[in-house]
């Protein structure tokens, strides 16, 4: 990640762009602001942003499909969706289009920059060379963290989400020791921002269902009940 980071903000509601630039400028970042979906995604495939703050209704494309699209062409800078649509279901719709987070309008500004602060680090984390590098290889599974790409013991190909690959990232640097679902939470969504615990097993089913041969007799990902995870390349039966 560069010294100052770099932001696109995408919003057709250009006083909105504007004062979001501004202050985001204030706060040391770099930032260039765009008013419809196919300039966001001109900019995305560029490949010169640290993150996007991306509003979902613009013309030309919406918020959506741009993160779609970039996603399905390479893309992993990471999305802060902003919306006036604030139900579950786009809030699910955002995740599935690879989104990292999302911000519903009207938002305080304050939120805004912590979220952005948040996504950040987080990533600067994820970039850092671990224990994994920057790939893992468990079981016949094999998983690229710069591209989100795995393939599985039995052939298929994987695109893991942005919080898939940092929950494995944050196990695997650990391999064979308890993680607690706290500390899992903090890698992939920042204290600042928990969602409820359980959203962590929900995660661990998903990884469980791409790479694990008997999902309800799990060799890599293992439950420590009451306490977290823990991870094993060489595989494990579970007690």
């Amino acid at each position: 990640m560069s010294v100052e980071p770099r932001i696109l903000v995408a919003d057709d509601e250009l006083n909105l762009a504007r004062g979001i630039a501004e202050n985001l400028v204030a706060e040391g970042y770099r930032v260039q602001t765009v008013g419809d979906g196919p300039a966001a995604l001109a900019e995305l495939l560029r490949g010169e942003y640290d993150l996007v703050v991306l509003d979902v209704m613009m013309p030309g494309l919406d918020g959506f499909a741009v993160c779609e699209e970039a996603r399905r062409q390479g893309v992993v800078t990471p999305v802060l969706f902003l919306t006036a649509k604030g139900g579950v279901d786009d809030r699910i719709r955002g995740l599935e289009a690879g989104g990292d987070d999302y911000l519903g309008k009207p938002f305080h500004l304050q939120e805004l920059l912590l979220r952005v602060r948040g996504i950040l680090r987080r990533w600067a984390w994820y970039a850092e060379r671990g224990p994994t590098e920057t790939r893992l290889a468990f079981g016949g599974n094999e998983v690229d963290f710069r591209t989100f790409r795995g393939r599985s013991f039995d052939g298929e190909n994987h695109q893991l989400t942005h919080r898939e690959a940092m929950i494995l990232k944050a196990l695997a640097d650990r391999e064979g020791e308890v993680v607690s679902r706290e500390e899992l939470l903090e890698k992939a969504w920042g204290h600042e921002l928990y969602p409820s615990s359980r959203t962590v097993d929900n995660f661990i089913l998903r990884l469980r269902k791409r790479f694990e041969p008997d999902p309800e007799q799990p060799r890599f990902f293992h439950t420590m009940r009451g306490v977290g995870y823990r991870f094993t390349a060489r595989g494990e039966r579970s007690s």
